[in-house]
């Protein structure tokens, strides 16, 4: 178990995250790119990974998901490992409960999202 998660760009830094999916765009082509990250038990984690992904990309289909533009690549530290993406998305939760996204400009942000609920969903269907 990390004590905490670091999300950075050039403008943002952010350092209340719980749980983290980083999906890069080669993501899109091959599921295997996607990583997630978790300050909590990670027993539990991969549901967490599940709701998370579930309600971004059901918001998204409603127009009700915010994301915020990330304009520069994306670097997650979590404990001693640390990974950095110049394209794709992070989809994030924070210590009071809420989720957030930040995405690349120009990436396919509906195929993002997919790549990222399908990943998850496979995932607990494999462990039941």
């Amino acid at each position: 178990m990390n004590s905490s998660i670091l999300i950075e760009t050039a403008a943002t830094k952010i350092t209340d995250c719980e749980s983290v999916i980083l999906v890069p765009e080669m993501a899109l082509q091959e599921a295997g790119f996607i990583k997630t990250f978790t300050a909590k038990d990670s027993a539990s984690a991969k549901h967490e990974y599940h709701a998370l992904a579930q309600m971004a990309y059901f918001q998204y289909q409603d127009d009700e998901l915010e994301i915020i533009e990330a304009g520069s690549p994306l670097t997650i530290t979590c404990g001693e490992e640390s990974t950095s993406i110049d394209d794709g998305m992070v989809l994030y939760r924070t210590g009071d409960g809420s989720f957030h996204v930040l995405a690349h400009g120009s990436q396919n942000r509906k195929k993002l999202l997919e790549a990222a609920y399908r990943y998850c969903t496979r995932w607990v269907r494999l462990d039941i």
